[in-house]
């Protein structure tokens, strides 16, 4: 087993390598001087023994703050709309955003300390109470903007008001007359899918409106979820005249299986998305969605994750912004 992270010391690297406790600061801090062999015997025990360079060893390093920013998955348009808010945030307080993908390489949190990371910041992150204890041994600050599951009390996160945007676009769709109105969200335990649920069930409820079981689908925040969700629902025997999606690739799949069975939208069926991201706005025709305000969520993570690194205390453990309906032109009263 490795020793404590926090009991090793440069000196005990440069014991174990037969070198100088210089030559493994330069190692340590990526400095050049340092033959490649005795680089690589340097790295290997830094790895055994699982050092953790200190966080704040740089005075360069704490007026200029590096905050690192992961994501899972492909680079769609609703994660690139939160990195612009974190980017441009980062620049106006002075950080700098290192981005990349979720890793859980051995050591990946030693490795993110050691490149000078103040903080990380996880865009829909799922985080294991073991990932968590990693964390907290790094002495690296967390925050998930639009967190998946209900975040560890030692999470902070950044979201938005999914139940109030759910009842938003349902009752949007209520308002033009459908009353045969159907959900086709993301995954069944995404927090922010549940919400969203919620607040669709509530205001179906309200108007005294039917919920069939089979208006109620969850599936995956994606394109092809939208293809295959949609036509299960237009296969129905009372199948829907509105669709309320769970995001706005979801959307786009509802409105091209609608146009593959020569649907129109939103003569034939009407359609509402969440998020409002670009594919919103560029859809044929111009999608109704609920607005997430996902930069100004980015700018609210960034800042959250300053704080935290710095020390300071905050008010809440988790932020939500709110959010807005956007009435375009895929919806209509029904036929």
């Amino acid at each position: 087993m490795p020793p404590n992270a926090r009991r090793t010391t440069l000196a005990t690297i440069a014991r174990a390598a037969g070198v100088s406790v210089a030559t493994v600061s330069k190692v340590v801090n990526d400095r050049g001087g340092v033959a490649p062999r005795t680089r690589a015997r340097v790295q290997e025990l830094l790895h055994q023994h699982d050092y953790l360079a200190p966080v704040f060893r740089h005075t360069e390093a704490a007026q200029s703050p590096t905050i690192e920013v992961q994501f899972r998955g492909d680079l769609k348009s609703y994660v690139a709309e939160a990195l612009e808010g974190i980017i441009d945030s980062a620049a106006e307080l002075g950080a700098s955003v290192v981005i990349g993908r979720a890793s859980r390489a051995p050591h990946w949190t030693r490795d993110l300390v050691s490149a000078g990371r103040r903080a990380l910041i996880a865009i829909t992150g799922v985080y294991t109470a073991a990932h968590l204890d990693e964390l907290a041994r790094a002495g690296l600050p967390l925050v998930v903007l639009d967190p998946l599951h209900l975040p560890d009390s030692r999470v902070n996160s950044v979201g938005a008001t999914n139940f109030a945007g759910g009842l938003a676009a349902t009752r949007h769709l209520l308002s033009l007359g459908h009353r045969r109105v159907a959900y086709l969200g993301g995954p069944t335990m995404a927090v922010c899918n549940q919400a969203r649920v919620h607040g669709y069930r509530a205001a179906m409820e309200a108007e005294g409106a039917p919920v069939p079981d089979a208006y109620v689908q969850p599936g995956d925040f994606t394109y092809g979820a939208g293809l295959l969700g949609a036509a299960a629902l237009l296969d129905l025997e009372a199948p829907p005249t509105a669709i309320f999606a769970g995001n706005d690739e979801i959307a786009l799949g509802v409105v091209e299986t609608a146009r593959a069975r020569g649907l129109r939208v939103p003569e034939d069926l009407s359609v509402v998305g969440f998020d409002d991201t670009n594919l919103a706005r560029m859809a044929s025709p111009p999608l109704t969605t609920v607005r997430q305000p996902l930069r100004e969520m980015g700018g609210a993570a960034l800042r959250t994750a300053l704080r935290v690194a710095n020390g300071e205390k905050l008010e809440s453990h988790h932020i939500e912004l709110a959010t807005e309906l956007v009435v375009r032109a895929s919806t209509a009263p029904p036929r």
